[in-house]
Protein backbone atom coordinates (compact mmCIF):
# COMPACT_ATOMS: atom_id res chain seq x y z
CA UNK A 1 0.00 0.00 0.00
CA UNK A 2 2.87 2.36 0.94
CA UNK A 3 5.04 2.01 -2.47
CA UNK A 4 2.30 3.62 -4.26
CA UNK A 5 2.11 6.59 -2.46
CA UNK A 6 5.66 7.55 -3.44
CA UNK A 7 4.25 7.11 -7.48
CA UNK A 8 0.87 9.24 -6.74
CA UNK A 9 3.63 12.39 -5.25
CA UNK A 10 4.57 13.68 -8.82
CA UNK A 11 1.26 13.48 -10.23
CA UNK A 12 -0.41 15.23 -7.85
CA UNK A 13 2.29 17.95 -7.59
CA UNK A 14 2.05 18.64 -10.97
CA UNK A 15 -1.50 19.11 -11.23
CA UNK A 16 -1.45 21.55 -8.33
CA UNK A 17 0.72 23.79 -10.37
CA UNK A 18 -0.94 23.34 -13.67
CA UNK A 19 -3.93 24.27 -11.66
CA UNK A 20 -2.35 27.58 -9.54
CA UNK A 21 -0.99 28.63 -13.26
CA UNK A 22 -4.54 28.45 -14.92
CA UNK A 23 -5.56 30.62 -11.35
CA UNK A 24 -3.15 33.09 -11.91
CA UNK A 25 -3.28 33.51 -15.73
CA UNK A 26 -7.01 33.62 -16.37
CA UNK A 27 -6.93 35.57 -13.23
CA UNK A 28 -4.61 38.20 -14.54
CA UNK A 29 -6.86 38.33 -17.50
CA UNK A 30 -10.04 39.11 -16.09
CA UNK A 31 -8.52 41.54 -13.80
CA UNK A 32 -7.66 43.73 -17.29
CA UNK A 33 -10.62 43.11 -19.28
CA UNK A 34 -14.64 44.41 -18.95
CA UNK A 35 -17.64 43.41 -19.70
CA UNK A 36 -18.52 39.71 -20.67
CA UNK A 37 -15.25 38.87 -21.57
CA UNK A 38 -14.88 38.59 -17.28
CA UNK A 39 -17.13 35.71 -17.06
CA UNK A 40 -16.29 33.97 -19.97
CA UNK A 41 -12.61 33.77 -18.71
CA UNK A 42 -13.98 33.04 -15.33
CA UNK A 43 -15.81 29.65 -16.54
CA UNK A 44 -12.47 28.69 -18.37
CA UNK A 45 -9.72 27.88 -15.41
CA UNK A 46 -12.93 26.34 -13.53
CA UNK A 47 -13.35 23.77 -16.37
CA UNK A 48 -9.34 22.92 -16.85
CA UNK A 49 -9.27 22.69 -13.31
CA UNK A 50 -12.10 19.85 -12.86
CA UNK A 51 -10.81 17.91 -16.19
CA UNK A 52 -7.31 18.67 -14.35
CA UNK A 53 -8.90 17.02 -10.94
CA UNK A 54 -10.49 14.09 -12.75
CA UNK A 55 -7.47 13.32 -15.08
CA UNK A 56 -5.63 13.12 -11.59
CA UNK A 57 -8.06 10.66 -10.04
CA UNK A 58 -7.75 8.61 -13.19
CA UNK A 59 -3.58 8.58 -12.87
CA UNK A 60 -4.19 8.17 -9.24
CA UNK A 61 -6.29 4.57 -9.82
CA UNK A 62 -4.17 3.38 -12.55
CA UNK A 63 -1.11 3.37 -10.13
CA UNK A 64 -3.13 1.61 -7.50
CA UNK A 65 -4.16 -0.98 -10.17
CA UNK A 66 -0.26 -1.51 -11.40
CA UNK A 67 -0.35 0.12 -14.90
CA UNK A 68 1.85 2.57 -13.86
CA UNK A 69 3.58 2.42 -17.61
CA UNK A 70 -0.15 2.70 -19.88
CA UNK A 71 1.35 3.69 -22.76
CA UNK A 72 3.02 0.65 -23.64
CA UNK A 73 -0.72 -0.58 -24.43
CA UNK A 74 -0.73 1.11 -27.35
Amino acid sequence: MKLYRKKIIAPIVVSVIVILYYVFYFGVLILLLDGIWKYVLGIIPIILSVIMVKVLIERINEIKKGEEDDISQY
